[in-house]
């Protein structure tokens, strides 16, 4: 399947920012031909969002926007319009995260697309979701997704600390996973039917959704406490250890009965087991404190590269605190396709974090400048040059 799964499937991807971009971008990833509608001049905001301080930089829009084609086209204008609107004939999938008024002020909703082609499955993002009073509301995934839902009040270092800020993307990828996997449903739904429809999600769901064990406790009228201090963990053998080197590794060792004997010799601790204080588990969770203490001192004898293999052969399920260069570096992750390098320039990529047995991806390409297809898009379309040298005199269209 070397063109991929999606390959003849059209995409047009008319939003801004990540979510909704990211889920085309997923897509285009198993061969879909995905059209990015941007803004003629500065096109879409996400270019202009630089990561690294005092540089410009489109590091960000190398991600999301990847394997696209950009056609740069002024919706506002009636004539730019009509050029969505024929290309709306023959699209499978169509992608907005626009605000729902100015979706009806553009005419782009869609109960207008639908009634162009009534096989599109338009694809939908909202802040905050379609109906209710908030519908109208708009956010992003640090408003919508991580302080709306708790997850930004929870999980802070305790109830006198600050909110702890989200990091880009930490919700919008998420999302834009989960309004893949609509469109994938709606697409199923349309090869049983005939009939394509609306396929959404919103950034409140998909925060609620994350936050799901604590907000579930909460309906079942549970009082959900803040995640307490790491001295204050319920079990010392869930917690996080700091080593000589100043290396943090999170530790999980949940099946106690099966795994604790073998832990404690390996670190040289076979005697705890006789302390009266943690002979059972539950006299470990009464005098956890106690417990995080002693490990403290253990862990803090060696570097994190002498406890790694120790704590592998005794079996414990641990993982390094790993910083963004060593994320970014981890032979693992290449490993497993989900660091790829550019097939058209130097550099690696975030893939899209799935795979599907006997699929393989499409090679990624990079990221296009603003309206860098625009008369390519258009002839494929069945535009003459006549036509389109009209669009450019008109300024709907840039090239």
């Amino acid at each position: 399947m070397a063109d991929g799964i999606f390959a003849g499937l059209r995409v047009i991807d008319c939003a801004s920012w990540i979510a909704g971009p990211a889920a085309a971008t997923i897509l285009s990833d198993f061969g879909a031909e995905v059209i990015k509608i941007e803004p003629p001049g500065a096109g879409d905001p996400w270019r202009a969002s630089a990561p690294v301080p005092g540089k410009v930089t489109d590091y960000w829009w190398q991600l999301t926007a990847r394997n696209k084609r950009s056609l740069a086209i002024d919706l506002k204008h009636a004539e730019g319009l009509g050029v969505l609107n024929r290309l709306i004939g023959s699209t499978d999938v169509f992608i907005t995260n626009f605000p729902l008024p100015v979706r009806e002020r553009l005419k782009i909703a869609a109960t207008d697309l639908l009634a162009i082609n009534p096989r599109l499955v338009y694809g939908s993002i909202t802040a905050y979701g379609e109906t209710g009073e908030e519908a109208a509301r708009t956010g992003f995934d640090a408003t919508a997704y991580w302080a709306r839902t708790g997850l930004m009040d929870m999980v802070r270092a305790n109830t006198e600390t600050e909110p702890v800020r989200s990091m880009p993307g930490m919700g919008d990828h998420p999302t834009a996973t989960a309004l893949y996997a609509a469109i994938a449903t709606a697409l199923y739904r349309r090869e049983r039917t005939g009939l394509g429809g609306v396929a959404q999600t919103s950034l409140l769901q998909n925060g609620l959704w994350a936050n799901g064990c604590f907000v579930q406790n909460r309906l079942f009228g549970e009082h959900v406490r803040h995640r307490p201090p790491r001295t204050e963990t319920p079990s010392a053998l869930a917690n996080h250890y700091r080593c000589r080197d100043g290396r943090w590794f999170l530790m999980a060792l949940h099946n106690e009965a099966r795994q604790l004997a073998s832990f404690l010799k390996a670190i040289d601790a076979e005697h705890l087991a006789q302390d009266e204080r943690f002979a059972t588990q539950l006299a470990r969770r009464a005098n956890h404190k106690a417990l995080t203490e002693i490990l403290d001192g253990i862990f803090a004898r060696r570097d994190l590269a002498a406890w790694k293999p120790i704590l592998e052969a005794a079996g414990v399920t641990f993982g390094a605190v790993f910083t963004v260069d060593e994320a970014a570096d981890d032979p693992q992750s290449r490993e497993i396709g989900a660091l790829v390098p550019f097939a058209d320039g130097a550099g690696l990529t975030v893939s899209s974090p799935f795979h599907i047995d006997g699929a393989t991806k499409v090679a990624p390409r990079r990221a296009p400048a603003v309206g860098q297809h625009s008369e390519t898009v258009l002839r494929d379309a069945g535009y003459s040059a006549d036509e389109i040298g009209r669009l450019k005199a008109l300024g709907v269209l840039q090239q």
